[in-house]
């Protein structure tokens, strides 16, 4: 039973490392957020005049940007496009071609600069984006920060914003969300969406396929689920194929009788034990 357990366990161990090692489907999203600055969960100690989200193209003329303080009100002024500035590290994303992924990198970064109204508190803030890639596909997350720095009063006239995105913008969303039902999100979140990272760097489901960690469970649940059969069945058929054996005292009572242990022969005197013996006394 040990030896198949052994062996189970390590076709279930060998199944677990093939199975990760299997190349992931490439995100297929396009216009994704590239960098921002400051960079998500860091700590920014000096009252900031703007929030810069860069993303791997332009983003739409009516995209719809926030900046949240931690207390829930908005501290955002307005947003535009900024000049766009080499990226540190490439971005990847892919293109189907003819039913392939292509690759391609992105080296430069196309900003949304959120203008910040001022700083009321220390804190989390997040700036939310919400926007349409070229290729249609909904583009939305937010980046968090850690705000230490001093307070800074509000601009005189100035008070919290409290429009959301447009109604165009909104049906592109839609639209987008109903023919990609894997999309992650609704438009209702469009203010606020969780943290996302940088393009690529999340997998998405594709042309309404099964998610890329799906087979991999699978197979690993299968795998556990023969070992535990292996491992209940195995003791029990061991168990029925040994036959009983019958007691030894009863056979010798009806078979024949046992034959008594043999008595040594004596020794004859002079024999070269007892020679040894003598001139062991002398």
């Amino acid at each position: 039973m040990r030896k198949t357990l052994s062996r189970a366990m390590a076709a279930l161990a060998a199944t677990v490392v093939v199975t990760l090692l299997l190349p992931a489907a490439p995100a297929s999203a396009h216009g994704q957020l590239a960098t921002s600055t400051p960079l998500t969960g860091t700590v920014v100690r000096e009252p900031l005049a703007q929030v810069g989200l860069y993303f791997t193209e332009q983003p739409a003329s009516n995209a719809h940007f926030t900046l949240t303080g931690p207390n829930g009100s908005r501290v955002d002024s307005g947003w535009s496009h900024g000049e766009p500035k080499r990226l540190d590290k490439p971005v990847t994303e892919y293109f189907k071609v003819n039913g392939v992924f292509e690759p391609k990198l992105y080296h430069t970064g196309f900003p949304a600069i959120v203008t910040v109204a001022h700083w009321p508190a220390k804190g989390r803030y997040t700036a939310s984006y919400l926007s349409v890639a070229s290729d249609g596909e909904a583009v939305r997350g937010a980046v968090t920060f850690d705000y230490q720095g001093p307070s800074t009063a509000a601009p005189a006239g100035w008070s919290p914003p409290t429009a959301g995105p447009e109604p165009a913008l909104l049906a592109m969303v839609e639209g987008t969300a109903s023919a990609n039902p894997g999309a992650t999100g609704s438009p209702a979140d469009a203010t606020g969406a969780p943290a996302s990272d940088p393009a690529g760097a999340t997998e998405k489901q594709q042309d309404g396929g099964f998610p890329a960690w799906l087979v991999p469970a699978l197979i690993v649940v299968v795998v556990t689920a023969i070992v535990l059969v292996a491992a209940r069945r195995r003791p029990a058929a061991r168990g029925a194929s040994t036959p009983t054996r019958r007691p030894a005292g009863p056979a010798r009572k009806t078979g024949v009788p046992a034959r008594k242990a043999a008595t040594p022969a004596p020794r004859k005197p002079g024999s070269r034990a007892g020679g040894t013996a003598r001139r062991g006394r002398r």
